[in-house]
């Protein structure tokens, strides 16, 4: 009997602690949905994103870990579909060629995955978003840098403070929030946001 008591009883705690995860979640985008300012960069992004698919240049995305998937995810968005059966749009995660990834960490330095492969494929009028929550991930900072001296655009998708890619990247989309799994699920939420609405301008 003691065991169902306490088996009960951490049901309850666990469902308080879904409760309180949950309330963290919406309450990071509610924040977003009253800041004006970052819903207009949000909005600009979205028409720079259009006219670079329109001009024939590519989207591409870099992140580390959690943030990788996102990159790989909203890549995917474009490249295959969102809601239109569409022709596909040129886009793609940098991390997703493991020979590529791990040659040149083992050879360079895990520092310049990115950045080299920006240099490689990169074009003048492409778009490079970047996705850390931190904003100091050194390997997407050399990728930001590498994308501007190739005059791409740039988008930095961060955690409050936006780090040392704030001052690096043309927008920066700086999620209200220093918890990095409330600030993952509000990127891709306007990861998705910006590919729906792409996807409508141009389909």
């Amino acid at each position: 009997m003691q065991f169902v008591f306490l088996g009960i009883s951490l049901l309850l705690l666990h469902m308080n602690s879904i409760k309180q995860i949950i309330s963290s979640s919406i309450h990071t985008k509610q924040t977003i949905l009253q800041d004006e300012l970052l819903l207009s960069t949000i909005a600009q992004v979205t028409k720079m994103v259009t006219e670079a698919f329109q001009n024939g240049n590519k989207v591409l995305f870099c992140g580390n870990g959690g943030s990788a998937a996102d990159a790989q995810h909203l890549a995917a968005e474009f490249s295959g579909r969102f809601y239109t059966d569409r022709n596909p749009l040129p886009s793609e995660a940098l991390h997703c060629n493991t020979s590529y990834l791990t040659a040149v960490a083992n050879d360079y330095g895990y520092d310049v995955v990115y950045s080299r492969m920006v240099k490689g494929i990169g074009r003048k009028g492409d778009v490079l978003i970047a996705l850390s929550t931190s904003g100091n991930s050194t390997n997407i900072i050399n990728a930001l840098a590498q994308a501007s001296e190739i005059g791409m655009h740039t988008v930095a998708m961060t955690g409050d403070t936006g780090g040392k890619m704030k001052s690096m990247a043309e927008y920066l989309i700086n999620v209200p929030s220093n918890d990095t799994p409330r600030v993952q699920e509000s990127h891709i939420m306007v990861g998705h946001i910006i590919c729906e609405l792409v996807e409508a301008n141009l389909f």
